[in-house]
């Protein structure tokens, strides 16, 4: 089992950054999984943002991340990262770190983009 706890979202203008960040307990083969950020809005089904594989080495994005934003992990530390630069409105939402291996998800933490 593996225990996802969210940070870092919160309120910003368009055009600035956030980095997210996702803590990882109750698993000693953090190492070897791969991890995950999605977001969603009320009403909405959650969308991928990032995937990245257990080194680190191999990573996927959204289609409407355009280059903004970066997925990265430290394996040591258990944690994974969403740098998210050039924010705009449409990317307020609520986002979630997801373990898909183990079927694990976050609470979520609230980015909110304002004009």
């Amino acid at each position: 089992q593996v225990h996802l706890v969210e940070s870092g979202g919160g309120l910003v203008q368009s055009g600035e950054s956030l980095r997210l960040s996702c803590a990882a307990s109750g698993e000693r083969i953090f190492a070897v999984i791969p991890m995950r950020w999605y977001r969603q809005t009320p009403g909405n089904k959650r969308e991928l943002v990032a995937h990245i594989n257990n080194d680190g080495l191999q990573t996927t994005y959204g289609d409407f991340v355009k280059g903004r934003f970066t997925i990265s992990r430290d394996n040591v530390k258990r944690m994974v990262y969403l740098q998210m630069n050039r924010l705009n409105v449409a990317d307020t939402a609520t986002y979630y770190c997801h373990a898909p291996d183990f079927g694990a998800w976050g609470q979520g933490t609230q980015v909110i983009v304002s004009s």
